[in-house]
């Protein structure tokens, strides 16, 4: 299998996803989610980076964010990573690798494609049939979502708000758990790969302007009409499906 891509240009929200080695349920135990989830909020200090949702599983994290030109997403991933991996092997006096050498990113339009993908994230753990509501799984953005913290608050929400066109916290509030619960109704909904399987999803115009902006980088891979999406694919899978156990909580 290739190398996952993480292209990244200023200006774009970007949806990645990092797996364990081997698909290996590193993840499994609550303290070791905590602890991703620390790192992330302090990639979120020192490099200002913009988070929009995320969800930490036993083996593998999506993460929203956007970008803003000052190379804060691949800073914060190397931190986030690193740190993770430096705790994790050396409490359990393990050596080797912890994560996938690479994370792969998607380039998301900031349209109905952005709710879209902060859903899809949000039901990660709902699709994997480990929890029926979203709420029950506390490593993820939607109970920040939902319960916004007085302290070490991680989603921008004003960022978030503006992307989605609401005026207020608690209108987007309302709209997020409506979301959520139309797509609750539909338990047998097929399984949306180009979340995590493609370089760029939106519609034609935003996908070629993505093709264009990354130029050479992307130079032998294609675009696709599938549905009433656009999407720029890669060669092949880079970023293949895989099976979560319910953790240890």
């Amino acid at each position: 299998m290739p190398r996952a891509n993480r292209y990244f240009c200023a200006g774009h929200i970007w949806h990645i996803t990092h797996r364990c080695h081997s698909k290996a349920f590193l993840l499994k135990f609550a303290r070791d989610r905590k602890r991703w989830r620390y790192w992330l909020f302090q990639a979120k200090k020192r490099y200002g980076l913009c988070v929009l949702n995320y969800v930490i599983t036993s083996n593998h994290i999506h993460l929203l964010v956007v970008d803003d030109g000052r190379n804060e997403i691949s800073a914060s991933m190397q931190l986030i990573a690193g740190r993770i991996a430096q705790e994790f092997n050396k409490r359990k006096n393990r050596g080797g690798a912890f994560w996938e050498d690479r994370y792969h990113a998607t380039a998301v339009q900031s349209d109905e494609h952005l709710i879209r993908c902060l859903i899809y994230i949000d039901l990660n753990m709902v699709r994997a049939g480990v929890v029926g509501h979203p709420q029950e799984w506390p490593d993820a953005g939607y109970k920040e979502i939902q319960s916004p913290p007085t302290r070490y608050r991680i989603i921008d929400q004003q960022r978030l708000l503006q992307l989605t066109r609401h005026k207020h916290w608690q209108e987007f509030s309302r709209s997020h758990e409506r979301w959520i619960c139309e797509n609750l109704k539909n338990p047998d909904k097929p399984r949306e790969p180009q979340w995590t399987e493609c370089i760029a999803v939106g519609n034609k115009a935003y996908v070629q302007k993505v093709q264009t902006q990354l130029g050479a980088l992307v130079k032998q891979r294609s675009t696709k009409e599938v549905g009433v999406d656009w999407m720029l694919k890669e060669p092949r899978d880079t970023y293949q499906s895989f099976l979560i156990e319910k953790p240890a909580l």
